[in-house]
């Protein structure tokens, strides 16, 4: 079994990946984000490193996937590969943060890859307001992470409206996280853990 989650900045993927992993007894990869050389400097200046990051984060994805794909464990995804081009690097090169050249080389090389992916078994979807989103990125912290214009944010979110709307790869659970505490509240996480043994159990039914 192979799931992935997917969302926006702060919607709160990893620690969802992380409490399902535990549940599940399922492996789970994290974004990587700690460690990541092209991070911080990419929040100071977007134009200067966004075809450098796209390009760490979409390594790192395949990686992953050929992880899965390798392995005989159920495993859980945090973020996909399909985010990072459907979603990131298209909002960095609509924005003019990266530009025809870099965007096409970078296409170029996703579709090299996309050719070797199989697509999760289920993907979540974790929808999430902007107030949401900034309440959830001033909660954990991060410093870098203070740079992140609202502006940002709700372009992301646009995209994220207009892929999920055509996603058609395969099974779909969209969970809105807006009223949901599924960290700190038992019966939030035990209502999407319901929701994805339905999605489940219908995979083999």
């Amino acid at each position: 079994m192979y799931l992935a989650i997917c969302g926006n900045i702060g919607s709160g993927k990893t620690s969802l990946a992380e409490k399902l992993g535990h549940h599940y007894g399922w492996d789970v990869l994290y974004e990587a984000v700690e460690g990541n050389p092209y991070l911080a400097d990419f929040y100071e200046d977007m134009p200067k490193w966004a075809f450098h990051l796209q390009v760490y984060f979409l390594n790192s994805r395949f990686q992953q996937i050929k992880t899965i794909q390798e392995s005989s464990k159920s495993t859980i995804q945090d973020r996909t590969i399909y985010e990072d081009a459907y979603i990131f690097a298209l909002n960095l090169y609509r924005s003019g943060m990266l530009n025809e050249r870099d965007y096409a080389t970078y296409l170029t090389l996703f579709e090299s890859m996309i050719q070797h992916v199989q697509p999760p078994d289920l993907l979540i979807y974790l929808k999430s307001d902007i107030s949401k989103l900034v309440s959830q990125i001033q909660k954990r912290g991060r410093e870098y992470e203070n740079l992140i214009q609202i502006e940002y944010l709700k372009n992301l979110n646009a995209h994220y409206t207009d892929w999920i709307g055509d996603y058609k790869e395969g099974k779909l659970l969209v969970i809105d996280v807006n009223d949901l505490d599924f960290v700190h509240n038992p019966e939030d996480f035990s209502l999407i853990v319901e929701r994805i043994d339905a999605e489940i159990h219908g995979l083999f039914s």
